[in-house]
Order: structure tokens, then C-alpha cells, then sequence
């Protein structure tokens, strides 16, 4: 059983950073694609940004975070990263992540891809 624990959200003007944290128990992290998801309120959940295992040497993004966001692991902790800059009230929402099933993967933006996924960390942003 893999637990993933999402910290890092808060309140912020429009315009302003934030950086998200998801800490991952287990000791098969390096191996396994993850992401990052988003939900608003009254809307579907969707894909934020993926990154490969880490020898794949992949990211993803949705097209409105490029440029804006970075997402990144850091094997030794077990955790992955979003840095968000440039936030926008569209942005805002809770935020997921999740380890997608396949071991060695490259990454993927659909949700069925992912077998395990944390409780979510809001974002608000302030116009």
C-alpha cells in the first residue's frame, strides 16, 4: 500500500507562487510515473503535470500551466514537487497526486492511469 501526503497550498494573490509537495511512502518510488491533478468546484477532475520515473527523463503538461509550472522528484525524500508561478484564479482548486500504475512508465495524462492518489491540498487564488 503506497501513501501519498500533499502539502504546500494556501491562499494567494493572483500573480504570486506556490509550491506543492507530495510525500510518497514506499521504496519503490524512483520506479513508478506520477502526477499531479486538479478539481474546481462543479468541475471535472484534470490533469495539471506528470513526470516519468526517474530514468526516463520525461515531463508533461496541460497547456494552460506550461511555462508557468515545473513539476519535479526528488527520489532521496520520496517526493515530488509543483511549482506553481504566475497563478491565475483559473488555477485554483484542489490539487492531487498520484502514482501512476505502471512501473517504468513515461507518464500520462489520463486519471485511469493511476492506482493511488493523496486526500489533496487547495489552492485559492485571490484576483
Amino acid at each position: 500500500q503506497v501513501q501519498l501526503v500533499e502539502s504546500g497550498g494556501g491562499l494567494v494573490q493572483a500573480g504570486g507562487s506556490l509550491r506543492l509537495s507530495c510525500a510518497a511512502s514506499g521504496r519503490t518510488f524512483s520506479t513508478y510515473p506520477m502526477g499531479w491533478f486538479r478539481q474546481a468546484p462543479g468541475k471535472e477532475r484534470e490533469f495539471v503535470a506528470a513526470i516519468s520515473w526517474s530514468g526516463g527523463g520525461k515531463t508533461y503538461y496541460r497547456d494552460s500551466v506550461k511555462g508557468r509550472f515545473t513539476i519535479s522528484r526528488d527520489n532521496a525524500k520520496n517526493t515530488v514537487y509543483l511549482q506553481m508561478n504566475s497563478l491565475k484564479p483559473e488555477d485554483m482548486g484542489l490539487y492531487y497526486c498520484a502514482r501512476e500504475r505502471t512501473m517504468y512508465g513515461l507518464g500520462s495524462a489520463i486519471s485511469n492511469d493511476y492506482d493511488y492518489w493523496g486526500q489533496g491540498t487547495q489552492v485559492t487564488v485571490s484576483s
